[in-house]
């Protein structure tokens, strides 16, 4: 519309609506109501686009507008919210996900090596092998078997019976564990542990830090996008 078909469009004077645009007047609320009215648009439609500082310098009074710039704070405040709490959030569960990492709580950093003497028969004591010696000992102080046969016993037991097994497990299983085996029982016993940082932590610990990492950075890029938005924003 050209100047004086927009002035007859809201009923006012060309020689008004020039100052309105040279910005040598303000519009009142009914003015503003009209000119809103005339390009058929809403109040927010209308004010999206125009400069904040404007808005509060000449336009304030205006109750549309300071609906306007009110909920414009309102809702940063709210994205801001959103925003520190998604960056809370994220540190939050980075700094668990490194600590249980490090502590082996979901995946063990420990390597633990058992040994088994030999499979222990049914109705055998648990200590067989411990105290196969100790009983042929006995028994020759008894002199119910001669040296000899001891010894050959003792060889036959080593031949026979002595099939060392050695395994390494993630995860404490004890000090002692026992495990089927054959037409007996294996025992295993705890000989050596060896922390191991496994890979899977380590790509926990990773992730971990990336969450932290975009937490911090999410709250740096909030705080200069509100920024570069000015500080006359904040102040509306």
């Amino acid at each position: 519309m050209t100047q004086p078909q927009f002035a007859e469009a809201i009923g006012i004077e060309q020689s008004y609506l020039s100052k309105l645009e040279n910005d040598k007047s303000q519009p009142s609320a009914d003015m503003f109501s009209s000119i809103v009215k005339a390009l058929q648009l809403a109040p927010q439609e209308f004010l999206a686009d125009i400069d904040r500082a404007i808005l509060q310098s000449s336009l304030r009074h205006i109750p549309e507008v300071s609906q306007f710039l009110n909920g414009e704070v309102q809702r940063r405040l709210h994205d801001a919210r959103k925003y520190i709490w998604g960056a809370a959030a994220a540190c939050l569960l980075g700094f668990a996900m490194m600590l249980a990492a490090n502590d082996g709580i979901f995946f063990a950093n420990n390597l633990y090596k058992y040994k088994s003497q030999g499979v222990i028969l049914d109705g055998e004591s648990d200590q067989i092998f411990e105290q196969f010696p100790k009983i042929e000992s006995l028994k020759m102080a008894a002199r119910t078997i001669t040296t000899e046969e001891s010894l050959k016993s003792q060889a036959d037991f080593e031949a026979n019976r002595v099939k060392v097994q050695t395994i390494e497990v993630w995860g404490n299983r004890g000090g002692v564990f026992f495990e089927p085996a054959g037409n007996g029982k294996r025992k295993f016993e705890l000989v050596d542990v060896t922390y191991v940082h496994s890979s899977k932590n380590i790509l926990l610990q990773y992730l971990g830090a990336l969450l932290m990492f975009s937490g911090v950075l999410l709250v740096l890029v909030e705080w200069r996008m509100r920024k570069a938005g000015g500080g006359r924003h904040v102040a509306a």
